[in-house]
C-alpha cells in the first residue's frame, strides 16, 4: 500500500466512527465529519463544551473507523491535539478543501478543531479475494 493509495482512499471517505474513552473509562462513539493533509494527519471540528471533547483533552487516544459500509475500510489509531498559530490555520485551510461550509462553524461559541496524528493503520479491503489487510505502524507512518 502506497502513500499515495491510502491517502486517495481517505479523501474519498468523508465520515469517521470518532471513538474515545470518557473518564469513567466507559467506550463513547460519534460520527464526525473529517479531511486529510497530505501529511496523514485528520482534522475535524468540534465544540469545546461537549463532555467529549473534554475526555479526548483528557486522554488524547482517540480512533476513527473510515469506511464501514463498502466492504473497504481503515481502522486508525492516533493520538489528537489542538494545534495553534499558523499550524491551526494549515490545518482548517485542509478542512476547508472538503468542508467550505466549516469557514461558517468557525462563528460558532467554542468551535475547535482537532488534529489526529495516526500511530497506526490497519487497512481492508474485503472487497477483493482473498482479503486484502495492510498494518502500517508508526515506522511507515513517518
Amino acid at each position: 500500500m502506497t502513500r499515495e493509495a491510502l491517502l486517495a482512499f481517505l479523501r474519498r471517505s468523508k465520515l469517521a466512527i470518532e471513538a474515545t474513552v470518557a473518564a469513567d473509562g466507559a467506550p463513547q462513539a460519534a460520527v464526525v465529519g473529517f479531511a486529510v493533509s497530505d501529511a496523514l494527519e485528520l482534522v475535524f471540528d468540534t465544540v469545546e463544551a461537549t463532555r467529549k471533547f473534554r475526555n479526548l483533552r483528557a486522554d488524547p487516544r482517540i480512533a476513527l473507523v473510515i469506511g464501514w459500509d463498502e466492504g473497504i475500510t481503515a481502522q486508525i489509531e492516533g493520538i489528537a491535539d489542538l494545534p495553534t498559530g499558523a499550524e491551526l490555520e494549515r490545518i482548517r485551510e485542509c478542512y476547508f478543501v472538503a468542508y467550505p461550509d466549516g469557514r461558517d462553524r468557525l462563528a460558532w461559541p467554542g468551535i475547535t478543531h482537532v488534529r489526529v496524528r495516526p500511530t497506526w493503520i490497519r487497512y481492508s479491503d474485503f472487497t477483493q479475494q482473498p482479503p486484502r489487510i495492510v498494518e502500517l505502524g508508526p515506522e511507515q507512518l513517518a
